[in-house]
């Protein structure tokens, strides 16, 4: 790793940390030729699949998206931070799981549903009342309905 502070190449690591709950390591480096120290972060880089979306265009997933949706369907619920974090967690790791270089929206919506069916059985209803474009009355009694089941 090139120093910051002299650009030298060889620098060599002090002492290793695990941190974020073992999903980085924390090392701390010195340069061999200024003797400057400093900190480095190491992470996984996992990458997500591109989404196909309904009318066919592709992009990036967007993990704002993901969380602005669950954020809205869970709008004054009594839901804890902790756990939406958790499904998003649970949705991104289902996502990366299947193997597959891009994905459906439909697939993402699907996995939200499940994700907030077993949160917030009133958040998966709005969810699925926008997802699913309900027309009328009936579609939420049946939704609700299979809720139920």
């Amino acid at each position: 790793m090139h120093c910051p502070f002299c650009g030298t190449l060889d620098t060599k690591v002090i002492d290793s940390r695990l941190v974020n709950d073992g999903a980085s390591v924390r090392r701390r480096r010195e340069c061999t030729e200024c003797k400057e120290r400093f900190t480095t972060f190491e992470t996984a880089e996992l990458v997500m699949p591109r989404v196909i979306k309904s009318d066919g265009t592709r992009e990036p997933f967007n993990e704002d998206k993901l969380r602005n949706g669950l954020l809205r369907a869970l709008e004054k619920r009594p839901v804890s931070l902790e756990a939406i974090e958790q499904a998003i967690q649970n949705v991104k790791s289902s996502l990366r799981a299947t193997g597959e270089r891009e994905v459906t929206s439909q697939l993402i919506g699907a996995l939200v549903m499940d994700n907030l069916k077993a949160l917030d059985k009133v958040a998966y209803i709005r969810f699925a009342s926008v997802y699913r474009a309900f027309e009328d009355i009936r579609e939420f009694g049946e939704e609700i309905a299979r809720l139920n089941d």
